[in-house]
This record gives structure tokens, C-alpha cells and sequence, in this order.
């Protein structure tokens, strides 16, 4: 955990302001690869996963910006609710959305505040003369942020935005992926709807697995009555819990003074992951791959429940 200090706040967009944290006793912040996040704990008690989005060679900032959600579960009303000079906890940089590595294009696709881990990798991607296209898509240049430091960059001339009203002209997705040559890899992140035409229309035209990087801000609500009671048991113990419909799994461990560590609490993180030594998960997360949900080793216990009346858990 760090001790920082908030030294900036400025409105990006529409509902969208960036913070500028920087550590309390003025030393060095941890370095951090382009993709990666910050847990920000807040004064009401959330912890809330951000985006980095300046520069991965700076280590006297980190940058994050919060969209105001309309149905925010209390951490981006808190953000807009922070000022400069207040004092916060964060955790240290961790990447779950890298670059990957080695040569060919990077075809960057932005979807509103999903900007915020693409900014980065552009300015990475720019830094170490890499080839790379970064495409922003937003409802209007009222809701797009950083069109000024994009405009303003270096890299200006690899950068298209693309507006909804029609002042830049929308973005023909499939013809854009259709024509990128073969060895480029896909970045995308934005809205869950965006970033699924993004990927489905990627898939339609054969681009491997490998070649596609997403990531999630939110996740889909479980629909209604989807859930029923099942049993955890802990490996440990032999003990054995009861998950009710209304429950997750990490709640009914709490219940017994099982803390499992959590973050987003939506699945996204991969903060809580654990392992499953038998039994069948129902996979309701955004965190891992198609290929990591079908080996049924491992869930997260925030969302995810289970297909097998009983889960044995590596607890």
C-alpha cells in the first residue's frame, strides 16, 4: 500500500475528471508497464480498480480518470467527490491487460473512458517508435477525453476519432479490422457493448484468440433468479458452507471468518481468484480467458457460483 496525495484534479469530458496522485513523503512512485491499474481505496471504504494513463516512464505521478456513472455503486460518485491536497491509499501498479510482446502492428480501439489504458499504450507504443493506429470512438467530442493531449501529441497523426453525432464521421469497424495486415494484435477497451461488436466482428473475420486484449470497466448484471443455493467445502477443513440464492461465495465465507481478498466485487479484477479443486463453476467473470473458465480450476468467488451442487475450494 502507498500513501499518496491528490496534487490535481481537472475535468477531462463530460462527467469524466483526471486525478494526478503523487506519494506523501515526495519519493519515487513504483514503476508501472502501460495497461496496468491502481487499487484506489476510498474514504467511504470502496476499493475501486483505475486505469493508469499517463506516460509508463514517469515516477512522480500517476494519472487516472473517473467517469461519473449513472448507476455508479458509490466509487465514481466518491472520486468526483475527492480534492486536491486530500490524502488516499492505493495499491501498487498491477497489469492484467499488458502489451504483448514482440513485433507488428498494435490497432488500439477506445470506447469512451476506455481511453484511459490505450492513452498509455499509445504513448509506450509512440515512445519506443512501435507501429500503432488508436482509434477513439465517443458519443460526441463533449464526452471524448484528452482530444487535446491526443491533437497535441506526437503521435497525432496515428490517432482518429470518432464521434456518434457525426462530427468526425463513425467508425466502420469491420472494414478497419478487415484491413490491417496479419500480424497485428487488437487492443480494446470500453463499454461491454462496444468492446463485444468489437470482438465479434474480429472473430467474423478469423483474427486468432491470441491477437485479441480486452478489458473490462463493468460487468453485466446476473439476470434475475439465475441463482440457486449450492455448497462450498474448504480443502483446509473439510468444512462445509451453504451459498444461498441471495449470496455470493465470498459472503458466505465471510460468515465464518473466511476473508477472501476482493476489489471490483464484479469479476473483473481477478483480485479474489481461487482455486477449485473439484466441482463445476458457473463462470459469471470478465476476467478469465474462454480457454481458463473451461479448465474449472479456478473462479472468482465474488460473482461466480456453481454448476455442481458442491464446490471444494483450495481454501
Amino acid at each position: 500500500m502507498l500513501d499518496v496525495v491528490i496534487t490535481a484534479i481537472r475535468p477531462e469530458a463530460r462527467d469524466i475528471l483526471s486525478l494526478e496522485l503523487a506519494r506523501a513523503d515526495h519519493g519515487p512512485l513504483p514503476a508501472f508497464s502501460a495497461g496496468a491499474h491502481i487499487d484506489l481505496h476510498l474514504p467511504n471504504g470502496l476499493v475501486r480498480q483505475y486505469s493508469l494513463c499517463n506516460h509508463p516512464g514517469e515516477n512522480h505521478r500517476y494519472q487516472i480518470a473517473v467517469l461519473r456513472s449513472s448507476d455508479s455503486r458509490g466509487g465514481s460518485e466518491a472520486v468526483h467527490q475527492l480534492r486536491p491536497g486530500q490524502a488516499l491509499r492505493i495499491g501498487t501498479p498491477r497489469n492484467l491487460f499488458p502489451l504483448a510482446e514482440g513485433d507488428g502492428r498494435s490497432l488500439l480501439l477506445a470506447g469512451g473512458i476506455g481511453i484511459t489504458p490505450l492513452l498509455c499504450m499509445a504513448e509506450h507504443l509512440a515512445s519506443s517508435g512501435a507501429d500503432f493506429q488508436l482509434h477513439y470512438c465517443a458519443r460526441s467530442e463533449e464526452h471524448a477525453a484528452f482530444v487535446e493531449r491526443l491533437e497535441g501529441s506526437p503521435f497525432a497523426g496515428r490517432v482518429q476519432l470518432h464521434f456518434d453525432d457525426g462530427a468526425r464521421g463513425r467508425l466502420d469497424i469491420s472494414r478497419l479490422l478487415a484491413d490491417q495486415p496479419g500480424d497485428t494484435r487488437l487492443y480494446t477497451c470500453g463499454p461491454a457493448g462496444f468492446m463485444q461488436h468489437v470482438l465479434d466482428s474480429a472473430r467474423e473475420l478469423g483474427w486468432a484468440e491470441a491477437r485479441l486484449h480486452r478489458e473490462y470497466f463493468s460487468a453485466e448484471a446476473a439476470p434475475q433468479g439465475a441463482a440457486d443455493a449450492f455448497e462450498v467445502q474448504l480443502a483446509s477443513s473439510g468444512q462445509v458452507l451453504r451459498v444461498e440464492a441471495g449470496e455470493n461465495v465470498v459472503e458466505a465465507l465471510r460468515k465464518v471468518g473466511v476473508e477472501v481478498p476482493v476489489a471490483c466485487e464484479q469479476g473483473i479484477c481477478g483480485t479474489c481468484l481461487t482455486r477449485v479443486l473439484e466441482g463445476v463453476p458457473e463462470h459469471r467473470d470478465l476476467f478469465l480467458t474462454e480457454e481458463e473458465q473451461a479448465a474449472n480450476d479456478q473462479f472468482t468467488p465474488c460473482c461466480s457460483r456453481a454448476r455442481s451442487p458442491r464446490l471444494v475450494l483450495d481454501l
